[in-house]
């Protein structure tokens, strides 16, 4: 009788002893929090909301950038204008990882075009040559819809698209005519401007470029760089020579943005 009891007593403890350890190992798994679902198990059926909370934002920005006159005519060379444009922006945060970016730039630009004529004297000579060395001042006030898309701790990357309106201050052309008197002459009664002049204030050209463009870049808490493309979309020549004469000025730029 007293076998059969220690053998009862030596069955139970051994019981108890695998139980205990399995209940142990279950409530650290639990106080771990190991028996929730993992992020990507697709049984999972709780969602983290987002909460959104209304900002801004100050931003100052300097880059490089590169206007392009796009022609119609032959009439008017090609011209890339490069140069500098340095300012600020306001962005407004939205929900849904979206900011509207509203911005006050001043940019000054610079380009070379040279022209080639036939001498009036000689016409077998084309030697002679007209030097434009042009100087752009101007505006832009870009208003952006932007996506933000975090991807690791600080760094985001940002998408972003809108118009943008541009406003010559001035655009003086340094003309260095290289002409014989004769050509000079012909230049002269063909209504070409030998001397320096403004373009906006000899009503060459329109002042306002409503452009449209897009872009993006990254940023890294504070600090951010970007690149966009911008399209004009008017006719800028306000005097055409020729009914055909269209001219639309495209700019590209990158830009390095601190945060205040």
């Amino acid at each position: 009788m007293n076998s059969k009891f220690t053998i009862v007593s030596i069955l139970c403890v051994c019981m108890l002893g695998v139980v205990r350890p399995v209940h142990a190992q279950e409530k650290s798994i639990k106080d771990a929090g190991l028996e929730q679902h993992d992020f990507f198990d697709p049984t999972r059926t709780d969602k983290v909301e987002e909460n959104y909370s209304f900002g801004i934002a100050y931003h100052v920005e300097g880059g490089y950038a590169q206007d392009h006159q796009r022609m119609t005519s032959d009439t008017i060379s090609v011209l890339f204008l490069h140069g500098a444009r340095v300012g600020g922006q306001i962005e407004l945060f939205l929900p849904k990882h979206l900011s509207l970016n509203i911005g006050l730039l001043y940019s000054v630009l610079y380009g070379v075009s040279r022209q080639h004529y036939h001498s009036v004297s000689s016409e077998q000579v084309q030697a002679e040559v007209v030097n434009n060395h042009i100087v752009e001042h101007a505006l832009t006030i870009p208003v952006r819809v932007q996506y933000n898309i975090p991807l690791w701790k600080q760094l985001s990357m940002h998408l972003y698209g809108g118009p943008q309106l541009m406003v010559g201050l001035a655009q003086t052309d340094y003309v260095d005519a290289q002409v014989s008197p004769d050509t000079r002459e012909w230049l002269l009664a063909q209504g070409k401007h030998l001397d320096t002049y403004d373009k906006y204030i000899a009503k060459e050209l329109f002042r306002t470029n409503f452009m449209l463009g897009v872009g993006g870049g990254f940023t890294w808490d504070r600090y951010r760089l970007e690149a966009g493309y911008d399209f004009g979309l008017n006719n800028l020549i306000r005097t055409p020579v020729y009914s055909k004469d269209r001219m639309a000025e495209w700019q590209w730029h990158v830009s390095f943005v601190y945060t205040l």
